[in-house]
Order: C-alpha cells, then structure tokens, then sequence
C-alpha cells in the first residue's frame, strides 16, 4: 500500500477535527450565556409516543456502536495476534473493519437523529460528551485507513495513537450511554434500572475478555515452552547409547 502523503495527512486530519469539536463547543458554551438560570435546571420532558419511540432508538443505535460493535471490534483485533493461520488472521482483521465500519455508521445515525429530533441546547453532560464523542469515532477510521507500511518507522507511533484512540471512544461511548440513561431518568422520571443493568454486564463481560486474553496468551505459551522442554527430553533419551545386558565374552578354559 503506498503511503501517498499519509505521514503528513494524518496529523492535518487530527488537527482539523480537534478544531472542529473545540469551534462547536467553544459555540455551544456562548449561546449558553443568554441562558436564565431557569432554563439551565433540568427540565421535565413531555414524553409523546413519537418522542419515547426516537429516543430509544437514539439509544440503542449509540448503545449497539459504541457499547457493542466497536469493543467487539477491539476484541477481535486482539484475538488475531495469536492466530498462526495467515487465513484465519485475515478474517478476523476484516471482521475487525466491519464491526468498526458498522459502529461509526450506526453512531452517525444516533447523531442525526438527535440533531434532526431533539433539542441540543448542550445545556447538560451528555450531549457535550456526544459532541466530542462524534468527532473521535470519525477519526479512529481515518488513522486506521492512514496506517504506515510494515517497518515504517512511523509505525508503532500510529499502533499506539489507533490503539490508544479506540479504547478512549470505547470507554467514553459507554459512559456517555450510563450518563444518557441517568439523564432520561431525570428527565422523565422514569425507571431505568433494568436497561443499567443488562447494560452493565455486557460491558463487564466484555472487560473481562478483554483482560483475560493476555492471561490466556500467558498460558498458551507457558504450556508450548513445557510441551517443547518435554520433546527435547524425549529426543536427547532416545539418542543415548544403549549397552546389551551382558555384553562381556565367556572364556573357555582348555584342559
């Protein structure tokens, strides 16, 4: 893959949605200004069958992005560095695409459905962190189309900024669900108990894959170092020498 200019790309691209998300909160934060102190209280919201049923999608397209697809991304990724298979390593690396492709599709639907339906006075947390989540999870595919050619020296520099990146919206894609969740609860009172939860432990379910694979990683190769100790022992048995039981001549003694 050629690089095209992508070394000095990469950091244009960053800089560019760096500077977006600071113009728009920068933005956001001024119009706030004019608010009374009334309007930035939380509100009771008139919850419509129409208004219920969008935000629940709004929810369970952020949720299945960044709570579902692009960990699950994350995990496969990990998966292939210990796959010996060249075949099995170039299907889990596309998997690995398709489920980030999916995530940042489906979190660009979440954003214009919010943008489109509800009101963003950015008045409260969780559409501040939406803002600078959304512009994060259309970065990540940009490094991680931009990537450098094996032995590249710009190489590990662009695995730790992918890498690093992907754990980050990972991580603040989950909490913004939790703080979200919180905020409709505030906001219309409603119980939320059930959706935290099941919430809750698919993300402990996912963590925990995600820590055991090194520890996985760890025994398979303790167990490969201890099944080679044991041919090598085998191997260097096997070449010893072997004497016959009695291997010393009878002398006959003549009269």
């Amino acid at each position: 893959m050629l690089l095209f200019g992508r070394k000095g790309l990469l950091p244009a691209v960053s800089g560019c949605v760096i500077l977006l998300l600071a113009s728009s909160i920068h933005g956001a934060s001024d119009s706030l200004e004019g608010l009374n102190q009334s309007y930035k209280s939380v509100q009771p919201l008139e919850l419509t069958p129409k208004l219920s049923l969008q935000l629940k999608l709004h929810a369970f397209l952020l949720w299945s992005s960044v709570g579902f697809l692009m960990p699950i991304g994350v995990l496969l990724i990990r998966f292939s560095s210990n796959v010996k298979s060249a075949k099995a390593v170039r299907v889990l690396f596309y998997c690995h695409v398709a489920a980030q492709v999916a995530g940042v599709a489906l979190a660009t639907a979440a954003a214009a459905l919010s943008i489109t339906n509800f009101q963003n006075a950015f008045n409260n947390t969780h559409q501040r962190i939406g803002v600078a989540l959304y512009g994060l999870v259309w970065l990540q595919p940009l490094i991680g189309f931009l990537r450098p050619d094996r032995g590249v020296k710009a190489r590990s520099v662009w695995y730790l900024a992918h890498w690093l990146l992907g754990v980050v919206v990972c991580v603040v894609g989950v909490a913004n669900v939790y703080i979200g969740l919180h905020t409709y609860r505030e906001r219309t009172g409603r119980s939320v108990g059930l959706w935290t939860a099941l919430l809750t432990a698919e993300v402990s379910a996912v963590a925990l894959v995600y820590l055991l694979q090194d520890r996985w990683n760890h025994v398979i190769r303790q167990e490969e170092a201890a099944a080679g100790d044991e041919r090598r022992s085998e191997t260097e048995t096997s070449e010893e020498p072997s004497y016959p039981a009695n291997d010393h001549k009878e002398v006959a003694v003549m009269p």
